[in-house]
């Protein structure tokens, strides 16, 4: 852990999602149908998680452009990337923000990193050559692989010990920058809503506990927060 002195400034909180379509989320219907079983089931990352009955997850994880497409461009242009850019996404499911990355910036060198066997095997056939079975705490890369590592609502289904193994990974992998999102809360009201809406986050801390959190893990690169 670094001393008072030596603590890293974070480069920002910036909400690079800013474009991504908001989705109204019945919170009572998840809370009503959570149980043991469901989240077991949905931790698993699986078919059912992606593809199966709302209660597990997504109930049917499709590609629309209107999802990532204008997201990747955003990205692109705050990083200032180039057709020659490396980018990591951890967590990269079926790959539909590494296609949308390929789709507007052919050129670009992508992968992607999933727990989830079933979503590698059912990723977009255009992407899933760039796509690898993995965990965010042993990252297979090389120390300074990438310009800029991706994690969307990914390192917070990690128990608090290992998001603090994930986040030393995405420092030693990138060379310039990193962006993250994670669920947080700043009130007791959007406790309640994450807690309602929670199916397999392990690790959900308040905004400042996870700037403290980065702090002690050494995490000097840009976040922001997923609140339902």
């Amino acid at each position: 852990m670094a001393s008072v002195e030596q603590q890293p400034v974070i480069r920002g909180e910036i909400d690079l999602l800013r474009n991504y379509p908001k989705t109204k989320r019945d919170l009572e219907s998840r809370n009503s149908n959570k149980t043991d079983e469901v989240r077991k089931i949905a931790r698993l990352f699986g078919e059912e998680y992606f593809d199966g009955d709302r209660q597990f997850g997504y109930g049917g994880f499709n590609y629309n452009p209107k999802y990532w497409d204008q997201v990747v461009r955003d990205i692109f242009q705050h990083y200032r990337l180039s057709q020659e850019s490396r980018i990591l996404d951890i967590g990269c499911a079926k790959g539909f923000m590494l296609y949308d990355f390929k789709k507007n910036y052919p050129s670009i060198q992508v992968s992607g990193i999933d727990v989830s066997e079933y979503a590698i095997a059912n990723s977009m056939p255009e992407v899933k050559q760039y796509l690898s079975l993995g965990n965010a705490t042993d990252l297979p890369y090389g120390d300074k692989s990438f310009d800029l590592v991706i994690s969307i609502n990914t390192l917070h289904n990690l128990d608090k010990n290992d998001c603090g193994k994930a986040l030393q990974e995405i420092s030693r992998v990138t060379r310039k920058y990193a962006f993250i999102t994670v669920d947080a809360y700043t009130n007791p009201e959007e406790y309640e809503r994450i807690m309602k809406w929670n199916l397999t986050a392990k690790t959900i801390l308040s905004t400042q506990e996870w700037k403290d959190f980065f702090v002690k893990y050494n995490y000097t690169f840009d976040y922001f927060w997923f609140t339902p």
